[in-house]
């Protein structure tokens, strides 16, 4: 890590950030290490396996699986005690009550993050820094998602594997 990417660390005591992970790719890696950047300590919401089948999402990997693959992820980055992966059961999961400062979300999650805030703010609680996060693109432009990679048309770094 060089100075200025030390300076920018630690904007945030604590920053939320969530999703599937499904397939964690370089669109997931560029979130997760936003937050990581960003925070003194990370709470990670990782959707439960029975959150996904109410989402209708086919496919997608255990939550076991996507739980190590993020912890695994964090602890080469930064390493243990700095963030905490736990299981998302609905689409806001304990950021909406916890104390928290801010939350990393990408483009296409914005508006949840959005209504987060609603939430909070009717709770009583302070509305939180949303930190937006640019979503991944390929080769042709086009976004970098889990289900791409399902289909085989890219891999988890946006590489082409399918030729139109």
């Amino acid at each position: 890590m060089n100075m200025c990417e030390k300076a920018l660390r630690r904007v945030y005591s604590r920053v939320a950030v969530g999703g599937t992970f499904d397939k964690l790719h370089i669109g997931h890696r560029a979130l997760l290490r936003k937050a990581a950047l960003i925070g003194d300590q990370v709470l990670v919401g990782v959707t439960s396996d029975e959150y996904v089948l109410k989402a209708s999402k086919r496919g997608v990997e255990e939550y076991a699986v996507r739980a190590k693959r993020v912890s695994e992820f964090f602890r080469r980055l930064r390493g243990d005690g700095f963030f905490n992966v736990r299981k998302l059961d609905d689409p806001y999961g304990p950021a909406i009550y916890e104390f928290l400062d801010a939350i990393v979300v990408s483009e296409e999650t914005l508006p949840r993050a959005l209504e987060l805030n609603t939430l909070r703010e009717k709770m009583g609680e302070k509305a939180l820094d949303i930190v937006v996060v640019g979503l991944v693109r390929d080769e042709r432009g086009e976004v970098v998602s889990s289900t791409r990679i399902r289909l085989e048309e890219i891999d988890t770094e946006g590489r082409v594997l399918k030729r139109l």
